[in-house]
């Protein structure tokens, strides 16, 4: 519990008397007090009275001390106020409703930014989930969005937290947590009915709020709907995986859903011998790397533009005669015909694959 919390209160009462306010943890030390010179004076002699005051209010030289509730017969913070009589009995026994207050809402969000956090991490049983959502008051069955946000580069050396957290104010119900090294999960409870292209919004708005100098510094993995608090681990894992997969098959992209993945999200969970075998089946004549830049750059474009060889010679600007003359070429070295539809996926799941292997290092 941060001595911030209880600082950020007692000095609002100094506004409203003028008795000194302050709060000692359990071992009596001033961790709050709305006269500064007093934070960080150790009072334990005072420790056992208190103790033994069942939450009353305790006049103790001139100081007037009410323990905070808490677990078991030993008090974890108690508050003061200057003065014995009943004006200092009075403030005290505000102060502690109003710092009572503070510290269990600063507990409750706490609490449920670590339940949230257990529940992603996988380190709660799922019995447990029920239990604790009732605890805490955390609805269980309403739609969730969960993204991951991380750096491009080592050039973002941290995500700064409170600018996801000023995006998304609502603390009881939206969860922005730190996990990993340099990851960070957004968990963001979302309207009923929802449709993609608000989870697309939502991770745009974090992509542009963390650029630097107009400049994409993150991913941001978008996970499906989470529509009860038990798919939320799942959806977390889908945010990671579309980070992670997007970055080898899509490398211009920034905002990744998992949901739109394709073919690449396949590509991606198969073993890399598996891999190796089928280009090595796919390019029996000559391997992949045969091909040089410019080719490749030419099947790129037939792609993009639907294997339509007028529209690609008219994009590429060459004759439409050229376009089919390096097709030929490339038939030639591969046994491929990219104006065949069958070859055409064939080919285009090869350069996948191929690129997918590239990126764990191996050269196929």
């Amino acid at each position: 519990m941060s001595g911030r919390i209880f600082q950020n209160v007692v000095l609002q009462f100094k506004e409203t008397t003028d008795r000194t306010i302050g709060v000692i943890d359990a071992e009596g030390t001033v961790i709050a007090c709305s006269e500064l010179t007093g934070i960080g004076k150790k009072w334990p002699k005072y420790v056992e009275v208190i103790n033994a005051s069942e939450g009353n209010c305790v006049a103790l030289e001139n100081k007037t001390f009410k323990a905070l509730p808490g677990w078991g017969n030993q008090f974890d913070y108690a508050v003061f106020a200057s003065g014995e009589d009943s004006v200092g009995r009075t403030v005290c026994a505000m102060a502690a409703v109003a710092l009572n207050s503070a510290k269990s809402y600063y507990e409750e969000k706490h609490d449920k930014g670590s339940f949230i956090k257990n529940i992603i991490s996988d380190n709660i049983l799922l019995s447990d989930i029920y239990m604790r959502a009732k605890e805490l008051h955390v609805a269980a069955e309403v739609p969730r969005g969960v993204f991951v946000i991380r750096p491009i580069d080592d050039r973002t050396e941290t995500i700064p937290l409170d600018v996801i957290q000023n995006l998304f104010p609502d603390r009881q119900n939206d969860f922005v947590i730190s996990v990993g090294e340099a990851d960070v999960a957004l968990i963001h409870q979302l309207p009923e009915n929802i449709s993609g292209r608000e989870l697309e919004r939502v991770a745009a708005q974090l992509e542009e709020a963390l650029r630097v100098g107009g400049e994409s510094r993150v991913f941001v993995g978008i996970g499906t709907v989470a529509c009860h608090l038990r798919d939320l681990a799942k959806s977390y894992k889908e945010a990671q995986i579309a980070i992670e997969v997007g970055k080898v098959f899509d490398t211009e992209r920034y905002i990744i859903n998992y949901e739109n993945l394709g073919i690449g999200r396949l590509i991606y969970q198969l073993p890399t011998t598996l891999c190796e075998m089928f280009l090595q089946e796919v390019f029996k004549k000559n391997p992949i790397d045969a091909l040089d830049q410019e080719t490749l750059f030419t099947i790129y474009k037939f792609f993009e533009n639907n294997l339509n060889v007028s529209e690609t010679a008219r994009k590429l600007f060459v004759h439409r005669n050229t376009l089919v003359y390096r097709l030929e070429k490339i038939k030639k070295l591969t046994g491929l015909d990219l104006r065949e539809f069958d070859d055409a996926i064939t080919f285009k799941v090869a350069l996948m694959v191929k690129k997918y292997l590239t990126s764990r290092g191996i050269e196929a």
